[in-house]
């Protein structure tokens, strides 16, 4: 009995574990400009909802993804003209094939003068997590943008 609890347990550990390496995954795929590995994260029909709209399936997220990226890359560098940094990843197992989490997002942007604000965002991913073929693949994720928001630019501290 106690073996079968501690395999359980101990494969709820790695399951856990492959999923934060997954959301880590996809951010080091974004950032480098590898948009079209993005099967490598996503399931075939996932669903992606950030601020600008939702992408419906893998063709539709890998194609919008390296626009974003295209629109960012304002110095041409071909490379991180953004870096997703992603902490406080919390993680539910809801079967043995899908899972839920969140994670918080700091979304630098790279290409602004020192002396600017670095940050593009700060958010939270939302996610569902299914496994697939035996490896764990986003499903969909929906990015909660914390700051900026329209009342941030409105109000500062000293106005207060």
């Amino acid at each position: 009995m106690s073996n079968h609890i501690d395999s359980q347990r101990i494969q709820a550990l790695l399951d856990r574990e492959e999923i934060r390496a997954l959301r880590q995954h996809y951010s080091n795929l974004l950032d480098g400009n590898n948009a079209e590995r993005m099967g490598e994260v996503f399931t075939e029909d996932a669903e992606v909802v950030v601020t600008v709209g939702s992408m419906q399936g893998l063709p539709a997220i890998k194609h919008s993804l390296a626009a974003a990226y295209q629109e960012f890359d304002s110095q041409q560098r071909g490379h991180f003209p953004f870096m997703h940094a992603i902490t406080n990843h919390m993680i539910t197992l809801t079967s043995d094939n899908t899972a839920t989490g969140s994670c918080y997002l700091l979304d630098f942007v790279t290409d602004r003068p020192s002396a600017q604000h670095p940050f593009l965002l700060v958010g939270r991913y939302i996610d569902e997590y299914q496994r697939v073929n035996g490896e764990w693949r986003i499903a969909k994720t929906i990015l909660d943008v914390i700051w900026p928001h329209a009342e941030s630019d409105v109000k500062t501290n000293k106005d207060r």
